[in-house]
C-alpha cells in the first residue's frame, strides 16, 4: 500500500483535506491524524471491519481495547448505554480535551472494539484537525496511537509514517501534538472511579471536580528475564501492560533522590563507555553540568526542560526517545521526574517503556543498589 501523506492546518484545517480523509473513513479504511495528544490512527468506531484494520496495522492484541473518540456531546447517545452523573461533570469540565472515560458500552460500538468487555473508552479531543475530521465523517472514529504495537508513541507526522508507512492509505500532517502523553483514562463506570492510565489531564486537575478520583496502580514490574504475559488479558484501558511505549533499544530507568540519580547516571554510562557501548541518556536541564563528563566521552545527553516543567517534558518525552533511537545508541539510561501535574503521566510511560529496567539508587553509594 503507498502511503500518501498531506499537510493540514492545525488550527484551521481545509475543508477539501478533511473530506478526502472522512470519505476514506466512511469506506472502513484507516486514517493517521493529529490529535492534542499524540497521532491516532483512526477507524470507524462502529465498523467491525475497520477494527480489525487497526489491530492488524498495529499489530496490536485483540485483548487491548481502542478509544472511541466523539466530536460532540449527542454522539454519546450511539457509543454509551448510560452516562453517569460523575461523568457529566468530568466531560463538562474537560471535553474537549485529554481526558478519557470509561463508560458502558453502547450496543452499536463492536466487542472487536472493546475487546470484548462491556465498557468502551471515550473521549472528545481538542485539535481541530480531529474535531473536523469526525464531524466530516459522520461517525465516531476508533484510534489508538499510530505506532507499531508497544513502540513508542508518534508526536509527528514522520513518526507516524516510520511506524505505518505502506500500513495505512493517508496520513495527515498537522504538525507537532502540544500535549506529547496519551490522554488520561478514569474509569468512572466502576464503583470507585479510578485513573487507569495517567495522561494529559493532571490527577491534581480531576481531583478538583470528582474529589473522591483514586490514582492509578503502579505498573507492575519484573527482572529484567522475566517478562510478563499479559496479552492474553482483556484490558479495561489502553496503556496498561507492563511493555509498552518502548523505544526499540533497552531503557534503564533510574529512581531516587535526584544527586544519587546523576551519580548512578555518570558511573553507569562511564562503564558502558569503556566497553565500546553508544549510550543516550534522558535528563533534566538540572542535571547537564553533572553529566558533562559523559558528554565529553560521547554519550548523547538530551534534556529537554526542567524538572519544574513537568508539561514541557511531557510535550518532549516521545519525540526525545524516538530522537536517541533513531541516533543509534545502544542503551537509553533515564533519569526518573516527579509524578506531579503532567510528571504522573511521565512516570508511568518511563516506567513502561523501561519493562521492568528500573533501577533503585542508594543516597549514600554511587552507583545502583539493584534491580526491581
Amino acid at each position: 500500500m503507498q502511503t500518501e501523506v498531506i499537510a493540514v492546518d492545525p488550527q484551521q484545517p481545509q475543508a477539501d483535506i478533511i473530506e478526502r480523509a472522512a470519505s476514506l473513513l466512511r469506506a472502513g479504511e484507516l486514517v493517521v491524524f493529529p490529535t492534542e495528544t499524540v497521532y491516532g490512527l483512526g477507524g470507524d468506531a462502529l465498523r467491525e471491519e475497520a477494527a480489525r484494520r487497526i489491530f492488524a496495522a498495529k499489530g496490536r492484541p485483540l485483548t487491548d481495547p481502542l478509544i472511541v473518540h466523539i466530536a460532540q456531546m449527542e454522539e454519546l447517545e450511539t457509543v454509551a448505554a448510560s452516562v453517569p452523573e460523575r461523568a457529566q461533570r468530568l466531560a463538562a469540565a474537560f471535553w474537549p480535551g485529554p481526558l478519557t472515560l470509561i463508560l458502558p458500552r453502547g450496543k452499536q460500538v463492536p466487542t472487536l472494539v472493546t475487546a470484548g468487555l462491556e465498557t468502551v473508552a471515550v473521549r472528545m479531543p481538542s485539535h481541530p484537525v480531529a474535531r473536523a475530521l469526525i464531524r466530516a465523517a459522520g461517525r465516531p472514529i476508533a484510534a489508538p496511537s499510530a505506532n507499531r504495537f508497544k513502540h513508542v508513541s508518534p508526536t509527528t507526522a514522520q513518526h507516524a509514517l516510520a511506524d505505518l508507512g505502506g500500513r495505512v492509505p493517508l496520513i495527515l500532517d498537522g504538525g507537532p501534538t502540544p500535549v506529547g502523553v496519551e490522554s488520561t483514562v478514569v474509569d468512572v463506570a466502576a464503583p470507585v472511579p479510578r485513573i487507569l492510565r495517567p495522561g494529559g489531564t493532571s490527577l491534581e486537575a480531576l481531583r478538583e471536580v470528582l474529589p473522591e478520583i483514586e490514582p492509578p496502580l503502579p505498573p507492575r514490574t519484573t527482572a529484567f528475564d522475566k517478562p510478563e504475559r499479559e496479552e492474553g488479558e482483556a484490558q479495561r484501558s489502553p496503556g496498561q501492560m507492563l511493555v509498552h511505549y518502548s523505544p526499540t533499544v533497552p531503557l534503564l530507568l533510574f529512581e531516587g533522590e535526584d544527586e544519587a540519580q546523576r551519580a548512578a547516571i555518570v558511573a553507569e554510562t562511564l562503564r558502558r563507555l569503556e566497553r565500546g557501548e553508544r549510550v543516550g541518556i534522558l535528563a533534566a536541564s538540572e542535571d547537564v553540568e553533572a553529566l558533562r563528563p559523559c558528554a565529553e566521552r560521547g554519550a548523547l545527553v538530551q534534556a529537554p526542560a526542567s524538572l519544574e516543567e513537568p508539561a514541557r517534558i511531557a510535550a518532549a518525552l516521545f519525540a526525545t526517545l524516538r530522537a536517541l533511537e533513531e541516533a543509534g545508541v545502544n542503551v537509553i539510561l533515564c533519569r526518573s521526574f516527579r509524578p506531579v501535574g503532567l510528571g504522573l503521566a511521565v512516570q508511568d510511560r518511563l516506567r513502561r517503556a523501561a519493562g521492568g529496567r528500573i533501577i533503585q539508587v542508594d543516597p549514600s553509594a554511587d552507583a545502583a543498589e539493584g534491580v526491581r
